[in-house]
């Protein structure tokens, strides 16, 4: 049985859980990812508040 680059852990896998946990905490915003030599180096989350 062939595996996949996906059913192994890398590197990878703590920022994109962390990408996906800023996404969906953020209902009215921005997230920007910073990559730095292709690595993930920051995540930054804006929220806008909408008083209407």
């Amino acid at each position: 049985m062939a595996t996949s680059s996906a059913d192994k852990p890398s590197g990878n896998d703590i920022p994109v859980q962390q990408i996906i946990a800023a996404i969906q905490a953020v209902q009215h915003g921005d997230v920007h990812i910073v990559i730095q030599d292709g690595k993930v180096i920051q995540i930054n989350k804006t929220e806008k508040v909408r008083l209407r």
